[in-house]
């Protein structure tokens, strides 16, 4: 994908708007034992700059976090138009009014015994950070920009990259 500049308002706006739609991505520590990026539900608070998830306080990823610890949260947005790497701290952040706002039957559906379940929690990303990359082609500009790059010799251009900054 090529890159240029892009509005960083309209880019961080769009990425918002593919998180709510989305939710879904993958969530990892960054550093310490290696380990695979999980799927996880997210639900972004903009304005704060953070990302909640559930999990158990028992899962591998509270263990690693401990009192907070780098991480990242990959989101492909439905429409594969936002592609994007969010970075910052990811700590345990037990959070009842929180669960509360945020409980609903997709999340229901993976703790069965509840909101008041002893074991479940929350984490808290505070984002320092982002890499977006923006794809603007439907099937048509892509057929188009594969095809011209091949006869060119150049790259496609599908959209461009934005680096965000949150902090």
């Amino acid at each position: 994908m090529a890159h240029h500049e892009m509005n960083q308002a309209d880019v961080e706006a769009k990425l918002w708007r593919a998180m709510d739609d989305t939710r879904i991505g993958m969530l990892g520590v960054a550093g310490g034992e290696p380990q695979h990026m999980q799927p996880m539900t997210a639900f972004a608070e903009p304005y704060e700059r953070t990302i909640w998830f559930y999990t158990y306080r028992d899962t591998d990823l509270v263990r690693d976090v401990g009192a907070g610890h780098a991480a990242m949260f990959c989101l492909v947005s439905k429409d594969r138009e936002i592609y994007a790497c969010f970075g910052g701290e990811l700590s345990e952040a037990h959070d009842p009014e929180r669960m509360d706002r945020y409980w609903g039957p997709v999340v229901a559906a993976w703790y069965p015994e509840g909101r008041k379940d002893p074991r479940l929690t929350m984490l808290r990303l505070d984002l320092h950070d982002a890499q977006v990359w923006v794809s603007e082609a439907g099937p048509v500009k892509f057929g188009w920009e594969v095809a011209k790059a091949n006869l060119t010799k150049s790259t496609p251009d599908f959209g461009g990259r934005a680096d965000l900054n949150f902090q």
